[in-house]
């Protein structure tokens, strides 16, 4: 079983990704043209999407998983020069793939993968969260092994991304798999034992700002404003905010201030959200999704 079956909801991919600069244009001297998914749910499809769109070479795509729509709807997003097969087994999976994504629920990785033998030393790259690198390595008998937390984002091109990589996986591949996903999302490299703390921030974090946006909608409907015109603003208002912060590099606290004018309105809502421990909140969902990560290792 993979993540598809556990997603009930359609999540509508963008076409077109983040433009290619100079240093991520084009895929070029790469040899990992034959790509498979065990996993073919809406992350291993936003893969799909930005690893079609980055390449300038004809990649084959192998895909395994119990779902029919979901392979189905994987498939539509593949098209020329690209190509797809589903196959019927994850070992046939693996004895043709260059590159093989994990992208399975924690809980399926076992039945999905114990059986299989990765004879071809294929790189493998696992989003299955909180499975240690050790772990994967005594399931695949492989240490070309990279672990990664992408995030909900991604499936529009706007996602962040963690990533830790085996010593046994050289620059090379490592710098691959990078420029595979820069069109998909910011790429950071950390350490294995940062990366539940990736998890409880970028992976964890989309569902949190998006309740803080609901917040801040369900507080102008409470004031008076009409819900289409509070989501409109709430969401311009968080993007801006996002925006401004990214580009002028300044820390989030001079922004805010900046804001803040001395017996105003802004540092009246503040007061109030500190007296209702917003900031601890947040905090704390940080370090709950973070622990939760590692429990599940």
């Amino acid at each position: 079983m993979s993540d598809s079956e556990v997603e009930p909801e359609t999540v509508h991919l963008r076409t077109a990704f983040f433009p290619f600069n100079d240093e991520h244009a084009k895929l070029k001297d790469r040899s990992l043209n034959n790509i498979g998914f065990i996993g073919a749910g809406q992350m291993a499809k936003a893969l799909a999407v930005g690893i079609a769109q980055s390449a300038d070479q004809s990649i084959h795509f192998f895909i395994s998983d119990p779902c029919d729509a979901a392979c189905d709807s994987f498939a539509q997003l593949v098209s020329d020069p690209h190509s797809i097969t589903r196959v019927e087994s994850n070992q046939h999976l693996a004895d043709s793939s260059e590159l093989i994504f994990l992208a399975v629920k924690p809980q399926y990785l076992n039945d999905a993968i114990e059986d299989v033998e990765f004879k071809n030393s294929p790189l493998i790259c696992s989003i299955v969260a909180g499975v240690r690198t050790f772990e994967l390595e005594r399931l695949t008998g492989s240490q070309r092994i990279i672990r990664m937390m992408p995030n909900r984002p991604c499936l529009i091109g706007m996602g962040a991304c963690g990533m830790t990589a085996d010593s046994a996986v050289n620059l090379s591949d490592r710098q691959t798999l990078k420029t595979m996903l820069e069109p998909m999302a910011v790429v950071v490299e950390v350490s294995e034992s940062i990366l539940d703390s990736v998890t409880g921030l970028s992976g964890s974090g989309p569902a949190f700002v998006f309740t803080f946006i609901e917040s801040l909608i369900d507080g102008a409907v409470l004031t008076g404003m009409p819900r289409a015109t509070a989501r409109q603003l709430a969401i311009q208002t968080v993007l801006g905010s996002a925006k401004m912060l990214q580009e002028t590099g300044d820390h989030p606290a001079i922004l805010r201030d900046s804001v803040a004018s001395p017996g105003g309105t802004t540092i009246e809502g503040i007061k109030a959200l500190e007296e209702n421990s917003f900031r601890d909140a947040v905090i704390s969902a940080v370090q709950a999704a973070t622990e939760r990560s590692r429990e599940l290792g």
